[in-house]
């Protein structure tokens, strides 16, 4: 090897030394795409933050709770719209196959802000405190939800394989889109079955 062939290779290899010692300032000023699904999770929890124990045989005036969660992964920071919403058996919740949420207006709702990787978590207190049965019909007409008071005069015939008056608290994950300046729904929810007993 001559003379020149020497200043080649020293310059190509201290060009290469360079650019490895100086990757990690580069990867703060030029973004590297992340691979991977960008997804939104939603999760209700019982009364002693696991996923068991939840409120099922509701006694009227008994209060219950249970924790509603949410994780980021969407690459993102995101601004979230959880809907807190209540029916009985007949009543039309949403549907996962068609995308949409269902058609009942909220009781209560929570909104937040959550940065990529992280979780956003809230309790949730609520009780029947206006509600009447007889051996074949249910009418609920007040549930407390955070302490907030909503009439809902909601009825349920009598289950007779399943022995009990069925209704069901659920939440619906919303996230806000930028492009319609709206919340959307994210075809996420989760509920409880309740058996309203007297």
């Amino acid at each position: 090897m001559d003379l020149e062939d020497y200043r080649t290779v020293f310059a190509v290899g201290s060009l290469i030394l360079m650019l490895v010692g100086a990757s990690p300032i580069l990867s703060v000023v030029i973004p590297v795409s992340q691979s991977g699904e960008r997804f939104s999770e939603l999760w209700v929890l019982g009364p002693t933050h696991v996923a068991e124990n939840y409120p099922f045989n509701v006694s009227i005036g008994e209060e219950q709770r249970v924790f509603v969660g949410v994780g980021n992964h969407m690459g993102r920071s995101a601004y979230y719209l959880v809907y807190v919403k209540f029916r009985n058996q007949t009543q039309e919740g949403p549907d996962s196959a068609s995308f949409s949420q269902s058609p009942l207006a909220p009781l209560y709702e929570f909104r937040f802000v959550i940065a990529d990787g992280e979780k956003w978590e809230q309790h949730v207190f609520f009780s029947i405190i206006k509600a009447s049965n007889n051996e074949s019909l249910s009418n609920i007409s007040e549930l407390l939800i955070d302490n907030s008071a909503f009439e809902v005069n909601y009825l349920a015939t009598w289950d007779s394989v399943n022995r009990g008056f069925y209704y069901q608290l659920f939440f619906e994950l919303w996230m806000y889109d930028e492009s319609v300046s709206n919340f959307q729904y994210q075809n996420h929810f989760v509920g409880l079955w309740l058996n309203i007993t007297v």
